[in-house]
């Protein structure tokens, strides 16, 4: 419900009956009567917080009233999910008790979709993944020919670090949103699909999906005539690859330029001595700062985050180290605040990560590893974290949990020559006298994407 006009569903209520009481008394049963009130409380009067906490009152009541209705139960967990953020949901106990009846609901009929579906909501945290992960697997199975059903099990892979199931999980999905696509329609399921897919296969180190995946975005921009969700989205995906190859790059910047790049350009400027650019996207970033927005579409405290990277960067140039530490400790204050990420990662470099690497560059391995745990605690398995991590360990002297960490690494990339931190962790595992780890070859798993090929809809599992 967070982002629909209230006009629409006011107009749909309007043809039922002109009053609450008109169309109350066309509902047949006190159930249907109890799940209109419902509707009327999220339709009526008041701001979208004061209706979306009306609506999980009323629908609080009728679970109540009839507690052994898995479907009043199922609403009842969907109410809450929606109005968790109004209810104030900082420790997260909101999302944890619509899981719990979601979850009671899915033990008994694990082909609900409901119940499924806001499973994987109720717990697309770091911390709480686990609980989903069955429902994740088989929510998919529940609704093949959706889209939607297909990308929300990666809900729950990237909160794990599954990158092979992310990838193909939204390899399916962009599928089934190709297939049904006709121009004129909404690109949001192939936009959608096709971003996280993007995300989990960078994170492996698979260039070539990766660009593969960009490719069906330029077609898709072409043929929906430049729709803005998926120009937007080429952007994001751009700025993305910068960040997860380290390939650093100057471009021009202005008041339109779109916040990703607006922070690639200002960390890469920073990395290459271009400091009066770095310093531009600083004072763009403080722009977009001041502009509402959530975490996912550059303003607000998103922006303030990759300002404050950005800064510490052209501090750190400058040698001023203490307000490099000063600009990222308050990054990290203001990330910590947001929660982890509920997909991937935002900003495209994390504060954690990157605030660990200047620990390393100022001879910090301890603190640094500290950072990089951190990272990993909120973006799990993320492989440039793990590198992070490997070498902080090592130059603190913890020889075998350095060794363990470029292990992980390893498998996460899958040992792709070409991807960043493979040959840096064959290099120190050899030399730590561990040559068969260092060269044995990626297993294969069902999970695995299909082979890329053809036309878009050819990829996938239409079962």
């Amino acid at each position: 419900f967070s982002n629909l006009d209230p006009a629409d569903p006011r107009k749909a209520l309007a043809k039922l009956g002109a009053d609450p009481a008109e169309r109350s008394a066309k509902a047949p049963t006190e159930r249907e009567k109890g799940f209109l009130a419902a509707v009327e409380a999220l339709w009526g009067e008041g701001d979208s917080a004061a209706r979306k906490i009306a609506y999980v009152e009323a629908m609080d009541r009728l679970h109540q009233r009839y507690p052994d209705d898995d479907e009043v139960a199922a609403f009842y967990a969907l109410a809450l999910l929606s109005a968790a953020e109004a209810l104030g949901n900082d420790d997260l106990r909101h999302n944890v008790r619509a899981g719990a009846i979601a979850l009671d609901i899915f033990a008994r009929r694990p082909d609900h979709p409901g119940a499924a579906h806001y499973v994987i909501h109720a717990f697309d945290d770091p911390v709480h993944a686990p609980i989903a992960l069955e429902a994740a697997r088989r929510y998919a199975e529940i609704a093949p020919a959706v889209s939607h059903a297909r990308h929300m099990p990666s809900h729950i892979f990237i909160q794990r670090g599954m990158w092979r199931e992310v990838s193909a999980s939204n390899v399916s999905a962009f599928a089934a949103a190709r297939d049904l696509w006709e121009p004129g329609d909404s690109v949001a399921d192939m936009v959608h699909s096709l971003d996280w897919g993007h995300y989990g296969d960078l994170q492996r180190g698979d260039l070539e999906q990766a660009r593969h995946w960009r490719e069906e975005l330029e077609k898709i921009v072409t043929e929906s005539k430049s729709d803005p969700r998926a120009a937007s989205t080429l952007t994001l995906l751009e700025a993305r690859r910068l960040v997860e190859t380290e390939t650093w790059e100057v471009r021009p910047l202005d008041d339109a330029t779109a916040t990703p790049e607006i922070f690639t350009t200002g960390l890469s400027a920073a990395k290459l001595g271009q400091l009066a650019v770095a310093r531009r996207a600083t004072a763009l970033l403080e722009a977009r700062a001041k502009q509402p927005g959530d975490r996912y579409d550059g303003g607000g405290d998103t922006a303030r985050v990759m300002r404050l990277e950005v800064e510490a960067l052209v501090q750190l140039a400058t040698g001023r180290r203490d307000a490099a530490i000063a600009a990222l400790d308050e990054g990290r204050t203001i990330a910590e605040s947001m929660g982890p990420p509920a997909g991937p990662a935002s900003p495209v470099k994390p504060i954690h990560e990157l605030y660990g690497e200047v620990l390393l560059e100022l001879g910090r391995p301890d603190r640094a590893a500290e950072l990089f745990r951190a990272s990993l605690e909120r973006t799990p398995e993320r492989p440039l974290s793990l590198r992070g991590l490997a070498r902080a360990l090592e130059l603190a002297g913890q020889t075998e949990r350095s060794r363990e960490t470029w292990s992980r690494l390893l498998e996460v990339r899958e040992h792709r020559p070409t991807a960043l931190g493979v040959e840096e962790a064959k290099r120190a595992l050899s030399a730590a006298g561990v040559p068969s780890a260092a060269a044995s070859p990626p297993v294969k798993r069902d999970s695995d994407p299909p082979p890329r090929g053809g036309d878009a809809h050819d990829h996938g599992d239409h079962r």
